[in-house]
């Protein structure tokens, strides 16, 4: 099967990191290289904060430079979904304390054939960090989330309107153990009577085993207020592991990692999905 997008976006992402931007300095004698301006700042930047490994379902307080495509395979009584991208895409740095994060549109595909194959919504993302202290001085994190989805699905595979999701998110680390949390609310901008609203609770317990080996173990919650799932509650467990990073070269690393959700409240939208994720840093 052809995805456009995603074909389009890679090679971009590759020239967007490796090309040689250059600029004049203001003595007017010597010549910088603005990308290697931009990546020290980056550098620092995340220098500040804990090198945890960001865990499958729970986002991470930490800011990151990087590219992540995720596959979720959801089994369900009502049929098989497998979600191609899983909402992820291009994460970047763009001044001290900020991430943006432009999502790629999900391909879905469904095993019943009733219910067609599409894509779903673009997002948008913009983090603020509050607080970091890397391992020298804690290992703490505090950070501020705001998400927007656009109503871009096709065939009934995205929602029926645009969503705003403001998310607080922290993390705390002792060693090689360290937990990670966001607390989120969807605000549908319309239809908000029959979508309802959503809090989502999401937590990891990580540990760092070796150099490269972050076993995890997640409980990912919503609750529903309003709408067709009014008053219900689904809980997943997923543990996982993770592996990285891989060093390419000098900037980039690449990473991977699965896991296996698990329902284990009597209302949940699917019964058991994996997880797989790639995430290539630079």
């Amino acid at each position: 099967m052809n995805f456009p997008l995603v074909k389009l976006a890679l090679p971009f992402i590759l020239a967007l990191t490796c090309m040689p931007v250059v600029a004049q300095a203001p003595s007017g004698n010597q010549r910088t290289s603005w990308l290697e301006g931009w990546r020290n700042m980056t550098r620092s930047t995340q220098a500040a904060q804990p090198h945890w490994m960001t865990p499958l379902a729970t986002s991470t307080a930490r800011l990151r430079q990087s590219f992540r495509f995720d596959t979720l395979h959801q089994q369900a009584a009502t049929g098989n979904v497998t979600n191609l991208g899983g909402g992820k895409g291009l994460e970047f740095i763009p001044t001290r304390n900020t991430e943006l994060r432009i999502s790629l549109p999900p391909y879905m595909l469904h095993e019943n054939p009733a219910v067609p194959d599409g894509w779903g919504d673009i997002a948008f993302r913009l983090k603020y960090r509050l607080l970091a202290r890397n391992e020298q001085h804690g290992a703490a994190i505090v950070s501020a989330f705001l998400s927007a989805s656009v109503p871009t699905g096709t065939h009934g595979n995205g929602s029926s309107s645009a969503v705003l999701t403001p998310t607080l998110a922290g993390g705390k680390g002792w060693g090689r153990f360290d937990i990670q949390a966001t607390l989120a609310g969807t605000l549908p901008v319309d239809d908000a009577d029959r979508l309802g609203h959503s809090v989502t609770s999401n937590t990891a317990f990580q540990y760092h085993v070796r150099k490269r080996i972050w076993p995890e173990f997640e409980i990912n919650s919503t609750f529903w207020s309003g709408g067709k799932n009014d008053g219900k509650t689904q809980t997943f467990l997923t543990p996982g592991v993770m592996l990285g990073g891989f060093r390419v070269n000098h900037h980039q690393s690449i990473s991977a990692g699965a896991g296996f959700q698990i329902a284990v409240t009597s209302f949940h939208k699917y019964d058991h999905a994996f997880i797989g994720s790639v995430r290539f840093s630079y």
